[in-house]
């Protein structure tokens, strides 16, 4: 595949951790420095894989095992790889993921304690390579993440975990960051949101400029 100058960026972090709200401060550099971008989500980002996210995340009373749960994780992603990202990055246009197989790693891994090797064999048969340029990783304590997602409203099927689950999360994202340093940057998602999107502006602003010297 031919990336010409596109960027694949993709933005972590667990539950409340401010991913949404920040994203629009990414858009905004994007924008200011004339980039154009797509900006999509996993799991989604086609109407397939929008369907497999509602199961992923909707309550049920049956138990997902979790080999099923990474499966399905990775079935949207080889949709969304296919009918998306790659032909977006084929065709110049930097990509904004929210989640991406961090998440992965992170949540099916550390969370639910499937082997890396299993993740990794999966990761190489769907993505064929391809690696993010840049991850921002929006890192918080758990208990005050859990707090802002509480107050969002209703939970949803990943949302309900217990506080361990959650604390595995993070744990697995900071060992990812740590493994592609060069790859993560890592936002202090605990301060207020003027501070984190100042950290967000500081941080593009600095890679932004990497890639265009």
């Amino acid at each position: 595949m031919r990336r010409k100058q596109a960027q694949f960026i993709t933005i972590e972090g667990g539950e409340g951790a401010g991913k949404s709200t920040n994203i629009a401060v990414i858009q905004a550099c994007l924008q200011t420095a004339g980039i154009d971008y797509l900006h999509t989500r996993e799991p989604g980002g086609t109407p397939l894989a929008e369907e497999i996210r509602n199961l992923l995340l909707t309550q049920r009373t049956e138990q997902v095992a979790p080999d099923a749960e990474l499966l399905m994780a990775f079935a949207a992603r080889a949709q969304h790889l296919n009918q998306v990202i790659w032909p977006a990055l084929e065709a110049g246009t930097t990509v904004l993921c929210d989640r991406f197989t961090d998440a992965t790693f992170a949540y099916q891994g550390a969370g639910r304690g499937i082997e890396d090797t299993k993740i990794t064999q999966l990761e190489q048969l769907v993505q064929q390579g391809l690696q993010p340029d840049l991850t921002l990783l929006f890192d918080l304590p758990v208990e005050v993440g859990l707090e802002r997602a509480r107050q969002r409203g209703d939970l949803d099927r990943f949302e309900s975990e217990q506080l361990a689950f959650f604390e595995r999360v993070r744990e697995g994202y900071l060992a990812r960051a740590s493994l592609n340093p060069q790859r993560f940057e890592i936002i202090d998602a605990s301060q207020d949101l003027a501070a984190v999107a100042s950290q967000v502006r500081e941080v593009m602003s600095r890679r932004l400029s990497q890639t265009n010297g």
